[in-house]
C-alpha cells in the first residue's frame, strides 16, 4: 500500500499495490501494521455503505462530536465520487482548511480521515456507493455538520448539488 499524505494534516489518500495474474488482482485495503507505522487508527468498529441513485447527489458535512469523534476510511465500490475532508479541529494548523480527491471503483483509492474533521461527497456518476469504515460506534446525540457551502471552506465542488436531504441543508456555518 502507499500512503500519501494531503494538505489537512492527518488525512491521507492511500492506494493499493494490487498483485495480478491470469486470474485477476488481489489487493489488502487495510494493514493493521502499516497504518499505525503512519499513525492512523487501525481498529474500524463500524462497517457503513452510502448508495447514491443520482449524480450530484452531494452528502455532508459530517461529524461526530467528541468523545464520540472518529475517524473514517472511505473508499468508492462502484461509481465515482469526489470526497473531501475539512479540518474542523480549532486547534489544529489546518484548521478551516479543505482537500478533496476523486474515488472511482477502478482506483484503488482509500480516503482517510482523522479524528475531528467534517466528511462530506458527491457523486460523480449514477449509482455511485461509497464504502466506509469507521473507529467509532455511530452516537446520535454526538452527530453533527456543517453546510457543504460555508464561505469560510469555499469548498470548489464538481457541480451544483443536483440531491440533498434537508438535513444536509440546513448545518449551520462554522462561524454562525
Amino acid at each position: 500500500m502507499r500512503f500519501t499524505p494531503t494538505p489537512v494534516a492527518g488525512a491521507w489518500i492511500i492506494e493499493a499495490a494490487p498483485v495480478a495474474d491470469a486470474r485477476g488482482s488481489f489487493a489488502r485495503t487495510i494493514c493493521e501494521r502499516e497504518f499505525g507505522q503512519n499513525g492512523l487508527a487501525t481498529h474500524f468498529v463500524q462497517h457503513s455503505r452510502s448508495l447514491n441513485f443520482s449524480k450530484g447527489t452531494l452528502r455532508g458535512l459530517h461529524l461526530q462530536r467528541p468523545p464520540h469523534a472518529e475517524a473514517k476510511l472511505i473508499s468508492c465500490i462502484r461509481g465515482a465520487v469526489y470526497d473531501v475532508c475539512v479540518d474542523v479541529r480549532p486547534d489544529s494548523a489546518t484548521f478551516k482548511q479543505w482537500f478533496g480527491v476523486e474515488l472511482t471503483q477502478d482506483s484503488g483509492r482509500q480516503f482517510y480521515l482523522p479524528e475531528g474533521c467534517a466528511h462530506g461527497f458527491q457523486t460523480l456518476a449514477d449509482n455511485s456507493e461509497i464504502q466506509y469504515a469507521m473507529s467509532n460506534f455511530y452516537a446520535p446525540d454526538a452527530a453533527f455538520g456543517y453546510r457543504w457551502d460555508d464561505p469560510v471552506f469555499a469548498i470548489n465542488w464538481p457541480m451544483p448539488p443536483t440531491v440533498m436531504s434537508p438535513k444536509d441543508q440546513e448545518w449551520p456555518l462554522l462561524e454562525a
